[in-house]
C-alpha cells in the first residue's frame, strides 16, 4: 500500500513541477487530506540578500556602484512612468551574458521579442532567466553585470 502511495506522490510531484515551469512559478504547495506537498525551485531569496549585500558594504565596491546606484533612481523614476519597463522578479545578482566573457543577451537599440531572455538573476545557486514580457526595442539597460538586485527593481526598459 506504500508503494501505491509514493507512485502517487511522485506523479503530483512531477505534475506540479510541470506547473511550476508552465507558469514560471517559483514555488508550489498543495495539501490534499492529510498530505502535503511542496515543489520549490529555489530557497527563500532572503538569506541572498545578505550574502549579496556584504560585498557592497565593502570600501571598493560602493565606489564602483555609486555612480550606478546615483544613475538608478533617476532612470526608474523615468521608467517607472512607463509600463515598458521590466523589473526584477527576485533578489539576487543580474547578469548581462550566459557566462564571464560571452556575449550580452541583449543591447541597448537591439530588437527582441515576446519570451527572449533579456538577462540572468543568480539567486541561491540557481540561475534564472528572465524573459521579456513584449517583443520591441531595449531603449534601457539600467543594471550593470554582476550587481545586486532587489525585487521590483528596474533593470530594462523595452519600448
Amino acid at each position: 500500500m506504500t508503494t501505491k502511495k509514493s507512485e502517487i506522490d511522485q506523479q503530483m510531484i512531477r505534475d506540479l513541477a510541470g506547473i511550476l515551469n508552465e507558469t514560471k512559478l517559483t514555488e508550489i504547495e498543495v495539501e490534499i487530506g492529510d498530505m502535503k506537498v511542496r515543489v520549490s525551485r529555489q530557497a527563500p531569496a532572503a538569506a541572498q540578500t545578505y550574502t549579496v549585500a556584504a560585498p557592497a558594504a565593502e570600501a571598493p565596491a560602493p565606489r564602483a556602484a555609486e555612480p550606478k546606484a546615483a544613475d538608478a533612481p533617476a532612470a526608474p523614476a523615468k521608467a517607472a512612468a512607463s509600463k515598458n519597463t521590466v523589473t526584477s522578479p527576485m533578489v539576487g545578482t543580474a547578469y548581462g551574458a550566459p557566462s564571464p566573457g560571452a556575449k550580452a543577451f541583449i543591447e541597448v537599440g537591439q530588437m527582441v521579442r515576446e519570451g527572449q531572455t533579456l538577462l540572468i538573476i543568480e539567486a541561491m545557486k540557481t540561475m534564472n532567466q528572465i524573459p521579456s514580457p513584449r517583443a520591441g526595442k531595449v531603449t534601457e539597460i539600467l543594471f550593470e553585470d554582476s550587481q545586486p538586485v532587489e525585487f521590483g527593481e528596474p533593470l530594462v526598459v523595452i519600448e
